[in-house]
């Protein structure tokens, strides 16, 4: 019932750490299933997809050394700068400059590129819950939590610019009678 961090220290596998790697595990496989959609329509986005799953290695790579027991040599190794955020910040505006204004809710739906995307931002929203106690504890890097902020909103931006390029509909919400 034991793993290993980064540096090495032993902690339980129900440990937040554990659950945080294994959250972003899972958000970089939701992304790779949305990229492989996304391929098949010959969507231009899907390197950005790989990028992110790239960058979702260092975001592991700073969870899984936590502050509290890494040296300086450690904390170098695994530094997660603002830089990836601002990035994604910029594809967000570059995205939503082509999509019509949203004036209700929608639903995850739109294709299944668009589905995808909206199935990882849940993903997304779920491994931000599980790495902020970490940064709130001292034990990640503020940018970590930033970037899975933002990486959500793109998503969510994808997932409506996806459904807009292959012309499917996004379905909204309707409030049911009483």
């Amino acid at each position: 019932g034991f793993s290993s961090t980064f540096t090495g220290e032993r902690r339980p596998k129900g440990d937040r750490i554990f659950e945080a790697l294994g959250a972003t595990d899972e958000l970089s496989s939701a992304i790779g299933l949305a990229g492989e959609f996304g391929s098949e329509k010959g969507h231009s986005f899907v390197d950005q997809l790989h990028k992110i799953q790239c960058m979702l290695q260092d975001v592991g790579s700073n969870i899984a050394t936590p502050l509290s027991s890494a040296r300086e040599a450690h904390r170098k190794r695994t530094s997660f700068s603002e830089k990836p955020v601002l990035e994604l910040e910029q594809w967000i505006d570059s995205y939503s400059e082509q999509l019509p204004p949203l004036r209700t809710f929608i639903l995850p739906s739109g294709g299944r590129s668009s589905a995808a995307l909206h199935f990882s931002r849940a993903v997304c929203r779920r491994a931000e819950r599980c790495v902020v106690p970490l940064v709130q504890a001292g034990e990640a890097d503020p940018n970590v939590a930033k970037y899975l902020n933002r990486l959500s909103d793109y998503l969510f931006v994808l997932a409506r610019y996806a459904a807009m390029k292959e012309g499917k509909e996004e379905k909204i919400y309707i409030k049911p009678e009483p």
